[in-house]
């Protein structure tokens, strides 16, 4: 297991959350809410390489989202068995999907940021996308469900960045555009927990030295 994190069980709940490795997209910053693209060469490589990193966790149930790259990233760490939840998926960017942040800001001519702004409404035939707190209702109904399981033990999340940001927000109870500030790597392993009955963050964004994103 990561040296750096206390032993499960220890101080209360432990909540894994997993950030699939890196994809052709997050290589480039595109925004990748339900593109379903697959790990790149290297996404493949760190997934891989968070497998020691993960050893000796008796996880009670694993939970990912249904992209291949969440899921691939579970297969290739040695987690599991899965069971998909379409609740983990990225946040819908809408109109967004596939631009850059840069590409974005000209189409708006402002200094947008998804976390302050959020989407694009969407035009005729497009979908509007969700708004943050739409991505924060979806966050809490996982947590709803590994509530139970995680009293018996520890629990793993495999997902994307902005979904596993703002759920960490939703469990310090803290406003979901919180999450800007909480810098999340392709490739990162987070650990959530609870001391004192305040919930807490044990880890945040440990990556395998592989990992070049």
């Amino acid at each position: 297991m990561y040296a750096d994190a206390p032993a499960p069980g220890r101080g209360g709940p432990l909540l894994v959350l997993v950030r699939h490795g890196r994809t052709e997209w997050s290589s480039t910053g595109r925004h990748t809410g339900r593109t379903d693209v697959p790990l790149d060469q290297l996404g493949e490589r760190v997934a891989a390489a968070m497998r020691p990193l993960l050893e000796g966790v008796d996880f009670v149930q694993v939970r990912s989202s249904p992209l291949q790259r969440a899921r691939r990233t579970a297969e290739l760490a040695g987690i599991g068995p899965v069971t998909l939840d379409d609740d983990l998926m990225e946040w819908d960017y809408g109109a967004y999907e596939g631009l850059t942040t840069a590409e974005i800001r000209k189409q708006r001519g402002d200094n947008w940021r998804v976390f302050d702004a959020g989407v694009a409404p969407g035009g005729p035939g497009q979908t509007p996308g969700e708004d943050i707190h739409q991505v924060a209702d979806r966050a809490r109904a996982v947590l709803n469900r590994v509530r139970q399981p995680l009293q018996r033990g520890p629990v793993a999340l495999v997902g994307h960045g902005h979904m596993l940001r703002v759920l960490t927000t939703v469990w310090l109870g803290i406003p979901p555009e919180s999450g800007a500030m909480l810098e999340l790597a392709t490739g990162a392993i987070c650990v959530l927990s609870e001391q004192h009955e305040v919930r807490t963050i044990r880890l945040w964004n440990r990556t395998p030295a592989e990992n070049g994103d």
